[in-house]
């Protein structure tokens, strides 16, 4: 079930019969207090957000459920028509997996729904990756450090899972993208900068570091790779 925020009553009927007829379930509702009921009776798959909204808004609804264990999880594209760089900023640091900026095609809104839930559902590996006390389980989705749970954003966990399978590679930002959101991502490669400096900022001091900045590159993450036996 995809849930989709518009106080817009035009956008948002188009926009859900559009996704139902996609091959989607799909609901909308016109503000925060309608949404949070439906999440009570149903989690859904993915939320489409728009920033402006009446009461609470659209970024302090991505706040609550990022703040959350139980929706930190659900990806979240924020629709909206404000363009500037600032807000696509604020809103992929909250935590937003992906923005479209209105106006915006109706197929291209489905093509990026598409693939944020291919990468929401494909099957996580069994592997547990690990660097000193910072642990990856990629089968249950949970990170440690010291012992202590991290919370991260799917994309989050999906730049830390990526750098720890392919330690001391460095790669671009337009490699991350392209590996990462699957199609090309018109926000630009600052969304790269924005998640990576949420990640460091969330695994602390001593494992933050361990992603690098390469200069005239991009990043790469440090550290050896540890065998299963070693965990």
């Amino acid at each position: 079930m995809i849930y989709y925020v518009e106080d817009d009553n035009n956008i948002r009927d188009l926009v859900v019969y559009t996704l139902n007829q996609s091959g989607f379930e799909a609901q909308g509702f016109r503000n925060d207090d309608e949404f949070y009921a439906a999440c009570q009776k149903q989690t859904p798959a993915l939320v489409l957000l728009d920033i402006m909204l009446p009461g609470n808004d659209g970024l302090s609804i991505l706040k609550q459920l990022k703040s959350d264990n139980k929706t930190v999880a659900i990806p979240v594209i924020m629709v909206t028509a404000r363009g500037t760089e600032y807000d696509k900023v604020i809103g992929l640091d909250s935590g937003a997996d992906d923005y479209i900026a209105k106006p915006f095609g109706m197929m291209e809104l489905v093509a990026r729904v598409r693939a944020l839930l291919r990468r929401t559902d494909a099957k996580p590996s069994s592997e547990i990756l690990k660097e000193g006390e910072l642990v990856v389980d990629q089968q249950k989705h949970i990170v440690t450090v010291d012992s202590k749970n991290i919370t991260l954003t799917l994309k989050e966990f999906e730049l830390l899972s990526f750098f720890m399978e392919n330690r001391g590679t460095a790669f671009t930002r337009e490699h991350l993208l392209k590996s990462l959101w699957d199609y090309s991502y018109e926000g630009g490669t600052r969304t790269i900068d924005v998640h990576i400096t949420t990640l460091r900022q969330k695994l602390g001091e001593k494992y933050g570091k361990l992603i690098e900045t390469v200069r005239g590159v991009g990043y790469r993450f440090g550290g050896r790779r540890y065998d299963k036996a070693d965990i």
